[in-house]
């Protein structure tokens, strides 16, 4: 690789790996075209199942409560320190960095604090043509080079739209957490629309870089922040809430519609651009490089990963570890039942409230045998035969919760910054007037 590549950022909102390259009954033809170009990750997984912690762990490389990321931006939760976002590291191997759309890791009237040399104000995410109007005339600015460009969209977040012809309700299968039922369909028809217009958005902007003669010098990673929208998916800790869309394509081996399947986490995305770039590591990362993968002188760079949610809208202290066998899953409250406005409103989750979801019990620990049980729906926790197994993991947990200092260790509950702000656990929705912590 002769020179530093450009570096498109490309991200979604509550996406998943429900679109097409992941073998989802959802039409996403610029995505799939782009997965044939470059590299799919089958298996990667998000720092945490909510918005900004799962973007600062993959923007700073490290988990989201090294960072200082345990709730959302928007509610007042900040990094500890913006000079570990990537863009400063970037920058000392000659980068210019430049925002369009979302951000999510700072409240949008402090977006300077992140460091981007470069802000297109373009706030309102919902807006996909002017979005990707806007990555057009960067494009053709000339820009300065190398560059890192991030593009995000709200979509596929809720509200979605109504669906289009082409999402009849009658023809879509419910996420599999959720009963198959009128509604169901109705709401995972709405997502596909949603998924549509976030395709439309994305396929434009790499039609507009490709135009601009830079597609060949430019390495696009395109990724969401988590699970989607729907009730026991996103804030859960389940492969249903963790599991996220990778796909990279461009210079540095980054071709040919490879598919991988090693675990991989968005803190290993920060080391594997300085390996690749040949900038220097930070200390505080905490992941690892993927270009073993790429280079292919290793299967596997993991042999665990780990997920996080402290506050969403409302508090819900919880942690796991996967393995390629196994997931383990603790809460830290007694609460023992669902932290309802922790998902979002939907028809799906009225249909869940309809059969008793606010009473349902959690148990405090979980450990599931992915192998068997992929859709972790069968605790085995309590099994006697599964000891050994619970102690391993046990074990993982509690050695990466110390290495990271989680504040967890310090007592509970977490205390969130002055000012931020929170739902009670038994009361609101996502949408509504949130109490002050």
């Amino acid at each position: 690789m002769p020179a530093r590549p450009n570096i498109l950022y490309l991200h979604s909102h509550d996406t998943g790996r429900y679109v097409q390259p992941y073998g989802c009954g959802v039409p996403t033809p610029n995505l799939q075209r782009l997965a044939e170009q470059g590299v799919l990750f089958r298996q990667c997984f998000c720092g945490g199942p909510t918005c900004s912690p799962s973007r600062a762990a993959l923007l700073t490389g490290q988990c989201a409560h090294s960072s200082g990321m345990i709730g959302l931006a928007h509610r007042g939760f900040r990094l500890k320190d913006y000079g570990q976002h990537i863009v400063h590291t970037l920058r000392t191997g000659g980068y210019t960095s430049t925002l369009i759309g979302v951000q999510h890791v700072a409240p949008w009237d402090e977006k300077e604090s992140i460091g981007y040399d470069r802000v297109i104000d373009s706030k309102d995410g919902w807006d996909t043509q002017k979005i990707a109007s806007a990555a057009a005339d960067f494009f053709q600015g000339p820009p300065a080079r190398p560059f890192f460009l991030s593009v995000g969209f709200v979509q596929t977040h809720r509200k979605y739209p109504e669906p289009g012809p082409g999402e009849d309700p009658r023809f879509c299968r419910p996420p599999a957490p959720l009963p198959d039922t009128p509604r169901t369909r109705y709401d995972m028809a709405c997502y596909q629309a949603s998924a549509r217009i976030l395709d439309e958005g994305m396929g434009a902007v790499l039609d507009a870089l490709n135009a601009a003669g830079l597609a060949d010098d430019t390495l696009v990673i395109c990724t969401t922040d988590h699970g989607i929208a729907f009730p026991g998916m996103k804030c859960n800790l389940t492969d249903h809430g963790i599991g996220v869309m990778l796909i990279i394509r461009g210079p540095g081996g980054f071709a040919g519609g490879r598919v991988c399947d090693a675990l991989v986490s968005h803190v290993d995305m920060f080391p594997t651009l300085c390996d690749l770039l040949d900038v220097e590591r930070p200390g505080w990362l905490q992941g690892k490089s993927m270009m073993p993968l790429i280079r292919g002188e290793a299967e596997g760079i993991n042999d665990a990963i780990f997920s996080e949610v402290t506050y969403h809208a409302a508090y819900e202290p919880m942690r796991c570890v996967r393995t390629r066998r196994w997931k383990y899953i603790r809460r830290f409250d007694d609460r023992g039942r669902p932290v309802l406005p922790n998902c979002d409103d939907s028809p799906s989750k009225d249909v869940w409230l309809e059969h008793g979801w606010r009473e349902r019990p959690l148990a405090q620990e979980e450990l599931h045998d992915l192998a068997f049980d992929p859709n972790e729906a069968r605790n085995v926790a309590a099994d006697p035969a599964m000891a050994d197994v619970l102690a391993e993991m046990r074990g993982r947990l509690d050695r990466w919760m110390r290495d990271t200092d989680d504040p967890i260790l310090e007592g509970l509950p977490v205390p969130a910054p002055a000012g931020a702000r929170a739902n009670d656990p038994d009361g609101l929705s996502p949408g509504e007037e949130p109490t002050i912590i």
